[in-house]
């Protein structure tokens, strides 16, 4: 159970995020495709690199408060190439008023290539108790 998002996400932790950093304005996380994240062309499908670029986004906006949380209000992302291999998410947050967040993101690849940008405005809101899951 990954918990370094500041929250428990258990899409981000079946993913298998790694958050390197989150903090003033700024963001990174590490992922790995597993070959079921993969698509027909045998590249990181195009959900898992967008889910990659929201979680990126959305930290970057919760960087300057790690209390609140950040709800997707609209993204947009446009693919420059392939993702292969081992992929950093980057994201910054570009503007922000008490109730919203502007952000931008970007995928590497691990020769550094750009495969993935994004821009996204998130809603800050008061982070809720988490709801228990049962596994029963």
């Amino acid at each position: 159970m990954q918990e370094s998002f500041g929250a428990y996400i258990p899409f981000v932790d079946h993913l298998g995020f790694e958050m390197v950093f989150f903090d003033d304005g700024q963001s990174e996380l590490r992922y790995t495709p597993e070959p079921e994240h993969l698509n027909s062309f045998n590249v990181t499908h195009g959900g898992a690199t967008m889910t990659l670029l929201d979680v990126t986004m959305a930290t970057a906006a919760r960087s300057v408060d790690k209390g609140m949380g950040a709800v997707t209000i609209e993204m947009k992302t446009s693919f420059m190439q392939p993702a292969r291999g081992a992929l950093t998410g980057k994201g910054r947050l570009i503007h922000r008023t008490r109730n919203m967040a502007f952000t931008e993101g970007t995928v590497y690849d691990a020769e550094g290539n750009v495969c993935a940008h994004a821009t996204g405005t998130f809603k800050l809101v008061s982070r809720a108790k988490t709801p228990e899951i049962s596994t029963d």
